[in-house]
């Protein structure tokens, strides 16, 4: 996996063929471990977001809802920026749709259940409470990144990390400026 992660990475077209090469396997065994190339590619997409989502928490400093946007806008900022990827969905874009958005692709499912358990660390470790049940907040936030980062070339929406931050926020009762909005109109009803 990771002679994978490191050409894809290096924005080198992932050689299933050469990898099993490399580790002196048959390529028959990868796509058995795998199921195609497209397996090989999502296990790799996947741990990659997994890592992302786990190292931006690591670095949080905010808590509750903010945490989660914070977290989540650091994963989108990255994504929209980064080279291998934007190269990827260049050269490969339906593949690329395919393995990203597809709800049983090897991909999705593992990035809504690590937003799932960033939600869940945070309700634990912040007494944070979510406006919607958790398993739907994850899922939204993911299709949600997935259409202003992927999807979206139409609407000029395609990459538009602040944007994508502002409907995140609303969706997890935040203002754009991260207050909570539950808090403000508790202020507003008692002034």
């Amino acid at each position: 996996m990771e002679l994978a992660r490191l050409a894809f990475l290096a924005g080198e077209r992932v050689d299933v063929q050469a990898i099993a090469a490399k580790l002196r396997l048959s390529r028959a065994s990868v796509y058995r471990w795998f199921g195609s190339r497209d397996g090989v590619l999502g296990a790799v997409l996947a741990g990659e977001f997994e890592n992302l989502i786990e190292r931006a928490d690591a670095r949080r400093r905010a808590s509750g809802a903010q945490r989660i946007l914070d977290v989540l806008y650091r994963v989108n900022r990255w994504m929209a920026g980064n080279e291998p990827f934007r190269r990827y969905f260049e050269n490969e874009p339906i593949a690329g749709l395919r393995i990203l958005t597809t709800g049983d692709g090897p991909v999705q499912p593992r990035v809504v259940a690590a937003v799932e358990a960033l939600i869940a660390r945070t309700e634990e470790q912040d007494d944070y409470r979510p406006p919607l049940e958790r398993s739907l907040l994850a899922y939204t936030l993911v299709r949600l990144a997935e259409a202003f980062l992927y999807s979206d070339n139409v609407t000029g929406l395609r990459g538009d990390v602040d944007r994508l931050r502002q409907v995140q926020a609303a969706l997890l009762g935040l203002t754009p400026e991260g207050e909570d909005i539950r808090a403000s109109r508790h202020s507003l009803e008692s002034a």
